[in-house]
């Protein structure tokens, strides 16, 4: 079978704590050397000496016209794969085989000079991936279209914000028309609308029987574009599959128990006066397994461990969750629900239950408090945190725009009155 990339027993090592020796050439260059020699004598070698594989005997084939995800935690090795792949660094070992003309886009504004205008860097970006200056001309409108940086061409791209980067190093690399598409998660600092966009070139790129390689973190955005996922975890490969089969297991390396338990006896955050109650706090999905991460749609569990001292309690768990930004998104507490009051308890574990978390992707917090009947008794603030990430919660393969905010609901329409306009006859 034909091979796009072929890709065996690919490692890359980086030495840890090493340096290179530069020449001395004054009497203060050389006693600075000598006193930071010293010092370092006293450091464990071993950390000088250490080895960190970034990426460890990886190995898979893509064929022309698949779309593959490249999905992984951070320092999985992914950006290390692509940068080898489009021959920025070198591999420690292994071999790679990339048959056509090859696009990457791997961090914001490679290859672009600051103090150029956007007009002139379309024509040095693009001469870098390999276009002609004809074809940089004659594919010009186009691109500059893409970005939608018109008005800005002509001003030097260090005034450029991040999105407008963006825009115009995927419009270049884009256009170049590349047999193979490598694109990094870059994609991330543009605004929903022109991720839309670029996730729409890239489905026309792959139509015309084209290859591409996306790494993201955004498993829907991979679901809807891939027709396959490597999955990475300590620079190995620990799933190539479908999507599906592939992302259930990088959610699965991604969930770390021991981040889901916290103690809370000595809790930095808890609030001055607080009767030191919770004992510890440990989050769980609906299943009831420990884990600090939920995909969207999935239920949460905050089970607290309290001890009254031999007190007799009417025990009120409360939750507060916040945004990154510490504002209030949602909250409950026993208290308010009926059919959830207790009574003369002194110690145990009580749990608040979620069914389904409405929260979009990102990072949260909570904020605890436990009272007794109608009496504050302990609050401590960013208790836990756990993270959210994507999933197609409405089976569509998309999930709303980060514009719509911090919480997605359930929804449904209906249309009314419809007029019906001149639609072309089946007959």
């Amino acid at each position: 079978m034909t091979t796009a990339i072929r890709i065996h027993g690919l490692s890359k090592r980086y030495r840890l704590g090493s340096s290179v020796r530069a020449p001395h050439h004054t009497l203060a260059e050389t006693v600075s050397y000598a006193l930071r020699s010293a010092f370092r004598r006293r450091e464990s070698t071993a950390s000088a000496e250490s080895d960190f594989w970034a990426l460890s005997d990886v190995s898979f084939d893509v064929t022309p016209g698949e779309v593959v995800g490249i999905v992984g935690r951070n320092g999985a090795g992914k950006s290390t794969l692509l940068k080898v792949l489009s021959r920025i660094v070198e591999p420690t070992a292994g071999r790679i085989e990339v048959r056509g003309r090859m696009g990457s886009l791997l961090e914001v504004g490679t290859g672009f000079h600051p103090e150029l205008s956007g007009r002139e860097n379309i024509f040095l970006n693009g001469s870098i991936l390999g276009m002609s200056r004809r074809e940089i001309e004659r594919k010009f409108d186009e691109i500059v279209a893409f970005s939608e940086v018109e008005r800005f061409l002509d001003t030097p791209v260090k005034r450029y914000s991040s999105g407008m980067y963006v825009r115009l190093a995927f419009a270049v690399a884009a256009h170049l028309e590349p047999e193979i598409l490598i694109v990094d998660e870059v994609l991330a600092v543009g605004d929903a609308q022109f991720q839309r966009k670029c996730l729409g070139k890239m489905r026309d790129v792959a139509g015309h029987g084209r290859t591409v390689l996306f790494v993201s973190h955004n498993m829907t955005a991979v679901k809807a574009l891939c027709t396959r996922c490597v999955c990475l975890a300590g620079g190995k490969v620990i799933a190539d599959a479908d999507p599906d089969t592939a992302i259930r297991r990088h959610l699965a390396d991604l969930t770390d128990a021991s981040a889901a338990t916290q103690d809370l006896r000595g809790h930095p955050r808890r609030k001055p006066g607080s009767d030191a109650i919770m004992t510890d706090v440990t989050l769980t999905d609906e299943s009831g397994t420990a884990t600090s991460l939920l995909r969207m749609g999935q239920g949460l569990g905050v089970r607290i461990a309290f001890d009254g001292g031999g007190r007799n309690l009417r025990p009120v768990l409360g939750i507060v969750v916040k945004d990154q930004y510490g504002a209030a998104l949602f909250g409950n507490n026993n208290r308010v629900v009926p059919g959830f009051h207790y009574e003369n308890i002194s110690a145990g574990v009580i749990t608040c239950s979620v069914p389904r978390v409405p929260l979009m992707p990102g990072g949260y917090m909570l904020d605890l408090y436990f009272g007794n009947d109608a009496d504050d008794v302990d609050i401590i603030y960013d208790a836990i945190g756990f993270e959210v990430v994507a999933d197609d919660v409405y089976g569509s393969g998309k999930i709303p725009p980060a514009a719509c905010g911090p919480i997605w609901v359930p929804a449904t329409w209906s249309l009314e009155n419809a007029g019906v306009g001149d639609a072309p006859s089946h007959g």
